[in-house]
């Protein structure tokens, strides 16, 4: 592995809060929920009836016929894929001759792949017969649909990846990138998640394994924005959400020598699994301290150097203990000094997607030197001893180092360690 340096040169984003990374990034800044009560016709029956939609429908930023030859989670990863693009400056690079397509990777991951098609070409076949099935239907199902599909968009010759980690996968595609930069295969990487399962079936599953909080979903309603509460010891489930999230990542050679702006710089990370249980965490967090400890050290920093996390954190009653154990083992008692917070807690949880948008409000907080709050954290339960920022909150100058923190079903742990750029 070499020692290349890698940096971020683009962002795009489609989520709950927000349509792309400006918008979003305002939302989360100010403390806004996008989690909502659901209106469709099959949520009446549903245990469950609050999510968080994204802000901006893809129909409003594809063109309708290409939108329609795609799953919804393939929609939000083109739309947040253009956005990125864009933003690093190399809309239509490869096409033009400035740069090498067989340079150019994707790794971009989903924790379900395209469970809408799946499920509505399913009911087609029972209620219509197999001639109702859509041709299609394989191409746009296939977890590696959303990669695909980018890689057709840019160009994209290197290797086009899709890692499947449950909840961790959006990270765990960015850490695949850097590899793929480091050892050589590539020089920009298309990277993120994407997740688009709010769906009666995965909404009824994950309901009736007691994952999702059933707060506001009664007779007498409530107030959904409030549901999702990180460390609260309220808090009963995560808030299903969806969307994607992609970054543009470069060796630093290559966007320097092409003037690109640099919004930080990938330092490590690190991949662990729990061997625990199938769909709960290690309860002291082993696993998860490891994926930390090792993100720290091929980062080459000491954990004196985290100034800022952002936590997996999704408002479950043992998730949430599990994390600030790990963060504790870890950053020992530096981890009381650490700026903590759970962006979740206005987005909802984007599954696969989730590791990709969190690693972008990471990126920004850096950025912009300021971490954006834990929102609905009333009362935080006294296992965990965290400074967590329940507003806005400013972050230290000079260089520092952030951490994202994901972990999914199956016992995947995945830390990312960025560090500002100077």
């Amino acid at each position: 592995m070499s020692s290349k340096r890698v940096v971020v040169t683009g962002l795009g984003v489609t989520s709950p809060v927000g349509g792309d990374v400006d918008t979003t990034w305002d939302a989360l800044i100010h403390g806004r929920s996008g989690v909502r009560r659901l209106t469709d016709d099959w949520v009446e029956e549903m245990p469950v009836k609050i999510a968080g939609r994204i802000a901006v429908e893809p129909s409003e930023v594809l063109e309708r016929v290409k939108a329609r030859r795609l799953d919804r989670s393939s929609q939000f990863a083109m739309v947040a894929a253009m956005q990125a693009w864009a933003d690093a400056g190399l809309e239509g690079a490869v096409q033009d001759g400035g740069l090498d397509g067989d340079r150019v990777g994707v790794a971009m991951a989903s924790g379900i792949g395209g469970v809408t098609t799946l499920l509505d070409n399913y009911d087609a076949l029972r209620e219509k017969g197999p001639r109702r099935v859509s041709p299609l239907a394989v191409p746009m199902l296939m977890p590696n649909a959303p990669a695909a599909q980018i890689s057709l968009y840019v160009g994209a010759r290197a290797a086009v990846n899709t890692p499947v980690s449950a909840c961790a996968s959006g990270n765990e595609a960015i850490s695949l990138a850097v590899d793929q930069i480091r050892l050589g295969r590539a020089d920009v990487v298309l990277a993120g998640g994407t997740e688009a399962a709010i769906h009666p079936l995965p909404m009824a599953a994950f309901a009736n394994m007691m994952a999702l909080s059933k707060t506001a979903s009664g007779p007498e309603g409530g107030d959904p924005t409030t549901v999702s509460r990180p460390w609260d010891t309220a808090r009963d489930g995560f808030v299903l959400g969806e969307g994607a999230g992609v970054l543009v990542l470069e060796s630093e050679e290559h966007a320097r020598a092409r003037g690109a702006r640099i919004y930080a710089t990938v330092l490590g990370a690190g991949i662990t699994a729990d061997s625990h249980d199938i769909a709960q965490p290690d309860p002291q967090g082993r696993g998860g301290s490891r994926a930390i400890l090792r993100a720290l050290a091929e980062a080459d920093v000491s954990p004196g150097d985290v100034a800022h996390v952002n936590a997996h954190a999704t408002s479950t009653p043992q998730g949430d203990i599990a994390e600030g154990l790990m963060l504790h083992a870890t950053l020992g008692k530096h981890a009381t000094e650490v700026v903590v917070t759970s962006t979740k807690s206005m987005t909802g949880h984007l599954l696969g997607g989730a590791g990709a948008l969190e690693a972008i409000a990471t990126v920004l907080a850096l950025h912009h030197r300021v971490s954006p709050p834990t929102i609905n954290l009333d009362d935080q339960d006294p296992q965990v001893e965290l400074d967590i920022a329940t507003k806005a909150r400013d972050l230290p100058l000079g260089d520092i180092v952030a951490l994202n923190n994901s972990f999914g079903f199956g016992g995947a742990n995945v830390a990312v360690a960025f560090g500002s750029s100077s």
